[in-house]
């Protein structure tokens, strides 16, 4: 395996996440109110879930027998199976993904909520996927 490009993903991955800790308000409604801090915010959490899948599927190209993942929830599935990931983070991941899909397709009809909500408390999840791979 290119481990090279894995080390690239993954310090991409900490700095989308130091990205969202240095910039993510005190409180939903600063966030609400501040769309240079949602940009920021909700573009490095959606390249957060997507170096993960990158990550992933990179691993599964290298080592998996048998059929590529179709879809990227599918990937964290595969990793699970291989026993590189736990189910748990595996589940994690795969709603890191339905995020990344509605920033990417439905970005008028964002909850901030939600938003503020992964970037306050589930930041852990994208640092336990790359502890895996680091």
């Amino acid at each position: 395996m290119n481990n090279t490009v894995i080390e690239q993903k993954l310090e991409s991955l900490r700095r989308c996440i130091q990205r969202v800790e240095s910039r993510l308000p005190e409180s939903l409604q600063a966030l609400q109110n501040d769309s240079d801090a949602q940009d920021i915010v909700a573009l490095n959490l959606t390249r957060a879930a997507q170096l993960c899948v990158a990550v992933g599927a990179h691993w599964l190209a290298e080592n998996a027998d048998g059929n590529a993942p179709r879809t990227m929830g599918q990937s964290f599935d595969a990793l699970a199976q291989a026993a590189i990931i736990d189910q748990s983070l595996a589940s994690r991941m795969k709603k890191s993904v339905g995020f990344r899909n509605v920033m990417v397709h439905s970005y008028d009809e964002i909850d901030w909520a939600i938003v503020y909500d992964i970037a306050r408390y589930h930041l852990d999840d994208f640092r336990a996927f790359a502890r895996v791979f680091a």
